[in-house]
């Protein structure tokens, strides 16, 4: 592997400054602007013949420019960036979370090769393997998030990946990484793992041992609601070169502009995530005592599955969970979303803004039971001040008394 095709630096010279510190200063390739210009280029132009001849030689050389689909400055600062924050070897960028998964996936799986998939995965995944992937020939078994040990169990022959996500979409369950990947690494298979809620500071896949770490930037990285990007990141070479490559061979890139802005969000992670623990924590606190809440889903409580090893292996929380809330009638929960004023009703996370969403299970794992009058309702708490956003869903719950009320 050519030394220029990766970031430059590598786990075993990492940087003693924190990591906080690290995320604002990394990947400024001009010392003399703190916000460095954004490169819109397809057609790079060579100076002579020569030149033309070497970078054909070299197409990702990453101190050159090649074409602008192989990276610019504006791209190649970004991954940097990201490699910083997890401490890898490369990152490789696509136009989504969902592009990034489906790259993994595509990558390393060919027709007859069996993947073990959690069971909780963002739903788009799920369409994904029984789709797609299954149109390849690839099979997929679907396991429960809590199994662990008992996963052994379910490895054939063919079996190639163990695919994680932790917490769980929208149930919020916390697998055991380190048990997972002691058994794919006793068999010789991959692991991959979905990684976006955490982010590389709450939980860095890659220090225990996973193979492929991916995140969909447009949540927390880039925290702003303003644009659409997904990172794969590794800490061996011989896989991200492969990875690297595939995705290019597909024509997968990302956009100069969502670069910036992705680049700019990353800036304040620290300082984001911070607050939205904080204001998590506490409308969480209010909600536990609200008659009409069955049972909160936030990975910092006991009554999250899972929640001893999350205190175990993550560094904290941030503004996504989940609650179980009691509703009679569709009509009542209609009136909960429609009263709250400060909780936009949309898909998506990981900005400023505070989000509802009432959710419905993609399967029933005995880990969440629901009953029949019972609906997963997911929040993101963004910045706005906690208490505020209280009353916003007082304002709710008081809607939904009032529609079920005897007349």
């Amino acid at each position: 592997m050519n030394k220029n095709e990766t970031r430059g630096s590598t786990p075993d010279t990492p940087d003693a400054r924190h990591l906080n510190t690290r995320i604002v200063h990394a990947g400024r390739p001009d010392p003399r602007v703190v916000n460095g210009p954004v490169f819109h280029a397809s057609t790079v132009l060579f100076q002579d013949y020569a030149e033309l001849k070497a970078r054909e030689a070299a197409p990702l050389d990453r101190d050159h420019m090649y074409y602008g689909r192989m990276g610019t400055p504006t791209t190649r600062a970004l991954e940097d960036a990201v490699c910083e924050l997890d401490n890898s070897v490369g990152a490789v960028l696509a136009t989504s979370g969902t592009a990034s998964i489906a790259s993994i996936l595509n990558c390393y799986l060919s027709p007859g090769d069996h993947l073990l998939m959690v069971d909780s995965v963002y739903g788009p995944t799920r369409k994904f393997c029984v789709g797609s992937l299954a149109r390849r020939g690839v099979r997929t078994t679907f396991y429960d998030p809590l199994m662990h040990d008992s996963l052994e169990s379910l490895i054939e022959d063919s079996t190639r990946m163990i695919f994680m996500e932790s917490p769980g979409s929208a149930t919020f369950e916390i697998q055991d990484v380190p048990a997972i990947v002691a058994v794919a690494k006793k068999h010789s298979l991959l692991t991959a793992i979905d990684n976006t809620w955490a982010t590389p500071l709450l939980f860095n896949p890659l220090d225990f041992g996973v193979d492929l770490a991916m995140q969909s930037g447009t949540k927390y990285l880039n925290g702003h609601a303003d644009c659409l990007f997904g990172v794969t990141t590794t800490r061996s070479p011989e896989l991200y070169t492969q990875l690297h490559h595939h995705t290019l061979a597909h024509g997968m890139h990302l956009a100069p502009d969502d670069a910036n802005l992705a680049l700019r969000g990353m800036r304040t992670l620290a300082v984001r995530m911070g607050v939205h623990d904080q204001g998590a924590r506490r409308v969480a606190g209010w909600l536990e005592s609200q008659p009409r809440v069955t049972r909160l889903l936030h990975p910092a409580w006991k009554s999250c599955p899972g929640h001893d090893i999350f205190e175990r292996d993550f560094q904290g929380a941030n503004g996504l969970f989940a609650m179980v809330v009691k509703r009679e009638t569709e009509e009542a929960l209609a009136a909960f979303v429609d009263a709250l004023q400060l909780f936009g009703v949309g898909f998506s996370w990981g900005g400023f803004e505070s989000l509802c969403l009432p959710m419905e299970a993609t399967r029933n794992l005995a880990s969440v039971p629901l009953t029949e009058e019972e609906t997963l309702v997911r929040l993101h708490i963004g910045l706005e001040h906690p208490e505020d956003l209280i009353a916003d869903l007082a304002q709710g719950f008081a809607a939904m008394d009032a529609v079920t009320a005897p007349s």
